[in-house]
């Protein structure tokens, strides 16, 4: 009788410890990598895992490693660092360590795991998109881009959300891609402020123009000096011809008034193209006699 209760008693044993308790190697996690967009940072790598987690650690280099409570033996494959990279300026490094699922020992004394590439907030994340508003000057003669900074997944000490500005302040500029809104010619324009101005050296009176913008940090290295474009947005253009003129009370007709054309100032009537096509030919025809 004795004997048999060893039996049971060891049998039990031994379930409870290959239930509880794994020996062998784990997959270690691939394509560790940093993914960043005004400073929401996230570790990412592969595979999904099946029967074992993983563990997030990090730390500033040469110093010890910490945990993220909300990555520790998790089934997931990012871990947001957002909160942990305290210092904006400091390098980082992170392991992806592949360990036993939550309430199952291993045996085991280092796990398998996978180091990611070095990582700075300030010189490495990714500066969104800005959004950004259009207005004319009453005399048309200048057009004024208010951009907003994009906010970032910081706050201060008052709970308040910090824009990229309240970051990068004095390093933060923007770069203005533009030109006329029915040409394809492009001009580039850098501001250090949000409030960027284009007077007559960059734009003609009463003429639509299109505007892209993003972040420029000049600081950074070339790769990532520009943030994401923004979108396309164009300004109200007049609804006259381009070729207007000042004066129309001395201007001399060309060709008969169904052309609508005269000189100096143009217009063009409903008559369409066939018409100013003819009227621009008797114009040729007037001054070659």
């Amino acid at each position: 009788m004795l004997k048999m209760e060893r039996v049971i008693f060891t049998t039990l044993c031994s379930a409870f410890f290959f239930t509880n308790c794994v020996s062998g190697d784990y997959p270690k996690a691939q394509n560790v990598s940093w993914l960043s967009i005004n400073f929401k940072t996230l570790l990412m790598w592969d595979p999904k895992p099946t029967n074992y987690s993983y563990t997030v650690e990090y730390s500033v280099i040469g110093q010890n490693r910490k945990k993220n409570q909300h990555c520790i033996r998790t089934m997931e494959t990012e871990c947001d660092l957002s909160n942990s990279l305290v210092d904006l300026k400091a390098i980082y490094s992170a392991d992806v360590l592949s360990e036993p699922l939550r309430g199952v020992n291993s045996d085991l004394i280092e796990f398998p795991h996978t180091t990611s590439e070095r990582f700075t907030p300030y010189e490495d994340t990714l500066i969104g998109r800005p959004e950004f508003k259009i207005e004319v000057s009453k005399d048309k003669r200048k057009i004024t881009l208010y951009v907003e900074d994009p906010l970032t997944a910081l706050f201060n000490e008052q709970n308040q959300q910090r824009t990229i500005r309240d970051v990068f302040a004095d390093e933060l500029q923007y770069k203005v891609t533009f030109g006329k809104a029915t040409s394809t010619g492009k001009k580039t324009k850098i501001s250090a402020s949000s409030e960027i101005e284009l007077d007559k050296r960059d734009v003609d009176p009463g003429v639509s123009y299109c505007f892209n913008v993003q972040a420029y940090i000049p600081s950074r290295s070339t790769d990532k000096q520009l943030g994401e474009l923004s979108q396309r947005q164009c300004s109200p253009g007049d609804d006259k011809s381009v070729f207007e003129g000042k004066d129309t009370n001395n201007a001399k007709v060309v060709g008969s008034s169904p052309t609508g054309i005269t000189y100096k100032h143009c217009t063009v009537s409903g008559f369409g193209l066939k018409h100013l096509l003819s009227g621009i030919f008797l114009f040729i025809r007037y001054f070659t006699r």
